[in-house]
């Protein structure tokens, strides 16, 4: 297998009869073991209105997170811009990069990652559909990088000229021509929306234009990946993740269910339709299965690092997982 950097995607989630504090506290110990195991970064996502998920306060999740280790990168997979004035987000990441300096990254997403309602709590006066995130995007990059623009009026201190590299995410190809366009790296989320992996990271590929901070372009995938000693083990896990799932699907948000014998009893055709369509790219499966699904994506994507999350009950099985993970991509 094509040897390429390994990253582990996190959103700090809640399990069933479980809390927040317990949550974070499985966030560090994941990201610790990663850290051991050789993993490049280690991000967290912000999400709201969600009882399945810890890290809605995003920066503050990555401030403790990185106080935790000493050399895995941290970072946002992403911040939600539109949620934020873009003069927050870089005091904030400045400040993180002040604290644990050449550790952190700042991933940038333009979807809410919550309901409608609670965007609009969330953004207030500034409330958008996202129409205005490249404006938004060159704004936080005047703030963080103002020799570039012209000298503002407003600094952000800390955050003016902190050496945080910016990604763009995204899940269709909007995000992958802006990254192309600014010269970016650029993380494809592949975990929730597999049928444009190829295609979006193909465009920014062949669109990509060299920046004073990238002269190549550099590409990320993230994808489900749940290894156990089995195959059978490992599907049985990843039913806590389809439980999810389905309950997006069914618009109900419940903290992460335990694995269940048999998903036929839970969903309807149509149900496991749609959630397949989302987790389709999914890895799952015993360390040969995974190695052979993962040389293929590698393979069709020519992507340069894979980010890996995964959504499994027992504590213990989703550190044994990424540990197997890190042993496969190591070889």
């Amino acid at each position: 297998m094509k040897k390429i950097p390994f990253s582990i995607l996190d959103v700090a989630p809640i399990i069933e009869g479980g809390g927040v504090a317990d949550a974070l506290q499985r966030s560090v110990e994941l990201a610790q073991m990663a850290e051991q195991q050789g993993y490049t970064r280690f991000w967290l996502a912000e999400h709201h209105n969600a009882p399945n998920i810890a890290s809605s306060a995003t920066a503050v999740v990555i401030a403790h997170v990185a106080s935790q280790t000493k050399t895995i990168r941290v970072g946002s997979g992403g911040v939600m811009l539109p949620n934020h004035a873009p003069l927050a987000i870089a005091e904030q990441f400045g400040t993180l990069e002040a604290l644990h300096p050449g550790r952190i990254d700042l991933g940038l997403g333009r979807a809410p990652g919550t309901d409608p309602i609670t965007a609009r709590a969330l953004r207030g006066e500034r409330h958008t559909n996202g129409a205005n995130f490249p404006e938004q995007l060159e704004e936080l990059q005047s703030f963080m990088h103002p020799a570039r623009h012209v000298q503002h009026a407003i600094r952000a201190i800390p955050g003016e000229g902190a050496d945080v590299p910016i990604w763009l995410l995204g899940s269709s190809d909007f995000s992958a021509a802006l990254a192309a366009e600014k010269g970016l790296p650029f993380a494809f989320a592949g975990h929730f929306s597999p049928t444009y992996i190829v295609p979006a990271l193909k465009l920014y590929k062949q669109s990509f234009k060299p920046s004073s901070d990238h002269e190549k372009p550099y590409s990320m995938v993230a994808v489900n990946v749940i290894i156990a000693d089995t195959d059978e083990e490992a599907q049985y896990l990843a039913t806590s993740m389809h439980q999810m799932f389905l309950g997006f699907i069914r618009n109900k948000r419940t903290p992460l269910q335990p694995p269940v014998e048999n998903m036929d009893e839970l969903w309807s055709e149509q149900e496991k339709f749609m959630v397949e369509q989302q987790v389709g790219s999914s890895i799952i499966g015993s360390k040969q299965t995974v190695q052979d699904k993962l040389q293929k994506l590698i393979e069709a994507t020519d992507v340069d690092e894979i980010m890996a999350t995964a959504y499994i009950f027992d504590h213990e099985a989703r550190l044994n997982s990424f540990k197997m993970l890190a042993s496969i991509l190591q070889k």
